[in-house]
């Protein structure tokens, strides 16, 4: 490769890379075009170490990708760029590229959560190894509903957003073994099904889900969102594609932090929500409709802004972390 030819042809895109690395004001727009330049200069930039290892290239163009690095990346210190960038580019880029595992999770644990509960409804003997019917209706029409009030509002949100966030990162953490994962969610959807049997059979659906789909809703699409990222890491081992099996995982790996970053919010939202609007006076139609209005955002986030950020090139993979990649043969 010619070292001058190369500067001739992108020459143009490594000063505009310099313009918008050394300083100025970044919008969003602008953050969109470093973002796509930083990617293009690390191309170019592994292609003259490669096949012609240029000095004053190389020092130049290094140069300009840390500054633009640590710009979008906030490395000395958090910017507001940085962190527009992460919500409207990274977070929703990694999540619109899981998309059919969040939906396939979700539809799994519905249909098992669904036929422990038909199955247990379908023989009301079978409530008997539950424990006594006074025991059950109690725990239908009381300690059901007093769940949501044992503590402080603000004690219980912040509990609730503690443990599940937990349950949430040991998902994805744990995602290589691939077991994890699934075990977490069957045993979780096997106790919404026997849960929602017995308020069920005891007290009615309505009071099962009056209390429920408030913070059921977002916060169990957290959950599989979770499960899903840890099944598609462990998946990026099983088949990797072009890459090695090492590459496939760190680069899924990498992403999926940024998911558990997202989860992590999300299931922040639905603490305050059980913690707050569950046990509240307000009516049974405001409380549901808080739940299904934040649900239905993460989707539009997830479908749409995701959607457009994976079709202008990114992927969610914090590149920032990479370190040095392996060729392989295409």
């Amino acid at each position: 490769m010619d070292i001058d030819a190369l500067r001739a042809a992108r020459g143009p895109a490594w000063a505009r890379l310099h313009t918008l690395a050394s300083g100025g004001t970044l919008d969003g727009a602008t953050t969109d075009e470093l973002a796509r330049l930083y990617r293009q200069g690390t191309g170019d930039l592994a292609a003259v170490r490669a096949l012609n290892p240029d000095a004053d290239a190389i020092r130049s163009l290094s140069g300009d990708l840390a500054r633009a690095r640590a710009r979008l990346t906030g490395v000395s210190g958090i910017s507001g760029a940085a962190v527009s960038a992460w919500f409207r580019i990274v977070l929703p880029a990694a999540l619109y590229r899981i998309r059919w595992w969040i939906f396939g999770v979700m539809m799994a644990f519905l249909a098992i959560a669904l036929l422990q509960a038909w199955w247990l409804l379908r023989d009301p003997s079978l409530f008997q190894l539950l424990g006594t019917e006074s025991q059950l209706r109690h725990y239908a029409t009381r300690d059901f509903v007093a769940y949501y009030s044992q503590d402080t509002n603000a004690e219980f949100a912040v509990s609730v957003w503690v443990n599940n966030a937990w349950i949430a990162a040991q998902c994805i953490g744990a995602g290589i073994t691939g077991l994890y994962p699934i075990a977490v969610l069957y045993n979780n959807a096997l106790g919404v099904g026997v849960s929602g049997a017995i308020v069920y059979q005891y007290a009615g659906a309505w009071q099962f889900f009056r209390f429920i789909l408030p913070h059921g809703l977002p916060e169990l699409t957290a959950i599989f969102i979770a499960g899903a990222a840890g099944l598609r890491t462990f998946w990026s081992v099983i088949v990797p594609g072009p890459l090695t099996r090492m590459e496939s995982f760190a680069r899924t790996g990498r992403a999926m932090v940024t998911v558990a970053g997202g989860t992590t919010i999300l299931l922040f939202l639905s603490g305050l929500i059980e913690g707050f609007v569950t046990p509240s006076e307000l009516p049974a139609a405001v409380e549901i409709g808080a739940g299904t209005l934040l649900t239905a955002l993460v989707w539009v986030y997830i479908l749409l802004v995701g959607g457009r950020a994976v079709k202008a090139g990114h992927t969610g993979d914090l590149e920032e972390d990479a370190g040095w990649s392996q060729p392989v043969a295409g």
